[in-house]
């Protein structure tokens, strides 16, 4: 073992212990993408791969895990959606299943939903767009936190991860096990996180050319053409209507998303539907126009979710290899620098 490669595991050590795998890579979930496939792959290779469940029901969610339990022994977890309908059955299932690891992702978690889980003897992580917001979670009792900054793919906040992980790794990382995640693209940046607290990152945009991920050729294509500066944040057109922006490559699907913006926009002045209905259609919008481009290639139409960091994204290549060469990058940065 190297000097870098020692320091890199002494750092990582609290994340690995967190999630029970090698090293502490938290697999983004990415709806369609982070499936059976990719997240035994991520875990099998050493990090910790996580199921997006994202509109899935529970039914779905049933098999998917089970699916991904006859692909690895390893440990992974299971990303659920805050606003799900379906969210106390789709705890359920886990529970069922004994998933480690729970991630609650898309706004506060409901009333009830963190007992849920703490209850099934699962750990729980949760996002934290907000250092305000991390020390109410904390004191609810969470066991871990992801910080994203605005540079990541999919559901976005509007603060870089820069910035977060200055204001809030700080005051609480010696709490519980933080990962950082959005623009993360080579070893060095992982270094740098760890060296200021955090315990681990969560990887997206980097897995989806991996060559166990069952997106698309079309999609992988259009990473690997792709510059930080074609992955755009979508436009909110009615202040009334609170939409996360989503990151994307920009394509024909921003005009679509606006005119679905629009339709719901009416359908609220109407009456015709209340608030958390016309946020869920559009939740159901992002599922559908991504479920056009990971699986049918509709790159174009369909919405190609991907962080900034997919300008780093050269070629596809098997997930122990993205791996393997960030802890490479990693381990040398660390061993250029002083103990």
């Amino acid at each position: 073992m190297t000097i870098g490669t020692e320091r890199l595991a002494r750092r990582m050590a609290r994340g690995a212990a967190f999630l029970g795998s090698e090293v502490a890579i938290l697999g983004g979930a990415m709806s369609w993408v982070s499936e059976r496939h990719l997240v035994s792959a991520i875990s099998n290779a050493g990090g910790f791969g996580v199921i997006a469940c994202g509109a899935m029901t529970p039914a779905l969610l049933d098999t998917e895990i089970a699916a991904t339990k006859a692909l690895t022994t390893k440990p992974f977890g299971v990303n659920l959606i805050t606003m799900h309908p379906d969210l106390f059955e789709l705890i359920a299932v886990c529970a069922k299943h004994q998933v480690g690891h729970v991630v609650l992702a898309g706004g506060l978690p409901p009333k009830g939903s963190i007992e849920a889980i703490k209850e099934t003897g699962a750990k729980l992580i949760a996002f934290s767009p907000a250092l305000a917001l991390a020390k109410k979670l904390i004191r609810s009792g969470v066991d871990a936190l992801v910080i994203e900054g605005m540079e990541a793919g999919g559901h976005i906040g509007p603060v870089s991860t820069s910035v977060l992980a200055q204001e809030m790794l700080p005051e609480i990382a010696e709490q519980v096990p933080v990962f950082v995640a959005g623009g993360i693209g080579r070893g060095e940046a992982i270094a740098g996180y760890l060296d200021m607290g955090a315990a681990g990152v969560q990887l997206g945009t980097l897995f989806v050319c991996a060559t166990e991920s069952i997106a698309h050729a079309n999609f992988k294509k259009a990473f690997i053409r792709a510059s930080a500066r074609d992955a755009i944040a979508s436009v909110q057109i009615d202040a009334r209507l609170p939409v996360i922006p989503v990151r994307a490559l920009k394509n024909a699907s921003s005009e679509l998303f606006t005119a679905k913006q629009r339709e719901v926009a009416g359908h609220l002045d109407g009456g015709r539907v209340e608030m958390a209905e016309a946020q869920l259609q559009i939740e159901h919008y992002w599922a559908g126009a991504l479920r056009r481009a990971v699986i049918d290639g509709d790159v174009e139409h369909g919405s190609v979710m991907a962080g900034q960091s997919v300008g780093m994204v050269k070629r596809e290549e098997p997930v122990a290899d993205i791996i393997g060469g960030l802890m490479a990058q990693a381990a040398a940065a660390l061993e250029a620098r002083a103990v």
